[in-house]
């Protein structure tokens, strides 16, 4: 595990921060070549994802900021380079997102179409981030490409591996989509179909992390697997919305008609 990747006196540069960076910016630069496969303007949706990652990091760091605020005082720097990407700062990134869409008179659809394999690009290199740091521990594995436990003594499955080598697979399964020109919206619902049911089968492999307290329902299953079956139903739900309504055939005019 290598979770610096450069540490000189009180500069630290995290191996994370790094592959999340080189993600985003290859994700924006996939997005240009998106962009053409669905006839849209590739510089407005170079903005519109430029946009969607200010937005991220700016809700993310207000909601930081706003939930320990002595600490932010006392620390402002070290509170700032803490990970803060919440499920309250997706939502709000989600909005002002379709709103900046809005106003840019740009179709969703087709749009999300575009994103998506950028989407999972992303992903993969998130999941090698938290391979560096062996944030994401699978569970004991005696398989040849098993690994070291960040902590030592037991060897674990790579999940964080794993996701990296589904998503780069995800990426070139979207684009390959997208190219064949798909009706708009059929592309984001395959790829979150085939992302969701990927990380529901990967959690099986992934180290538990149930910490419901509201209803021992919800202990059923992981935390992620049920975000997973909420992008499932989300696909299926843009699929049923992106399938054309078939014309009813008009029956045929018989002499009868015209002698009536």
């Amino acid at each position: 595990m290598h979770p610096t990747l450069l540490h000189l006196g009180r500069f630290v540069l995290p191996t994370f921060g790094v592959l999340a960076a080189a993600g985003l910016m290859l994700a924006l630069s996939l997005s240009l070549r998106t962009a053409a496969l669905i006839r849209i303007d590739p510089e407005a949706l170079w903005n519109a994802g430029l946009f969607a990652i200010l937005s991220a990091l700016v809700s993310s760091r207000l909601l930081l900021i706003l939930s320990n605020f002595k600490s932010f005082l006392d620390y402002p720097l070290i509170l700032l380079a803490l990970p803060s990407l919440t499920a309250t700062g997706i939502l709000l990134t989600l909005i002002a997102t379709l709103i900046y869409l809005r106003l840019k008179h740009l179709p969703l659809f087709a749009v999300l179409d575009a994103w998506a394999p950028c989407a999972t690009l992303t992903w993969g290199f998130l999941a090698l981030g938290h391979f560096a740091e062996g944030s994401d521990p699978g569970l004991p594995s005696t398989l040849p490409w098993k690994v070291l436990s960040p902590t030592g003594g037991a060897y674990l499955h790579p999940i964080a591996l794993y996701a990296a080598l589904a998503a780069a697979i995800l990426t070139a399964a979207a684009y390959l989509f997208l190219r064949k020109h798909p009706q708009p919206g059929q592309t984001i619902a395959f790829t979150l179909a085939a992302a969701g049911v990927t990380q529901f089968l990967l959690t099986f492999l992934r180290h538990p992390s149930f910490a419901s307290d509201i209803s021992p329902v919800f202990n059923v299953l992981d935390p992620i697997q049920w975000v997973s079956l909420g992008m499932v139903l989300t696909a299926g739900v843009l699929y049923i919305q992106t399938v054309p309504i078939p014309l009813q055939s008009q029956p045929l005019e018989t002499p009868e008609h015209h002698a009536l």
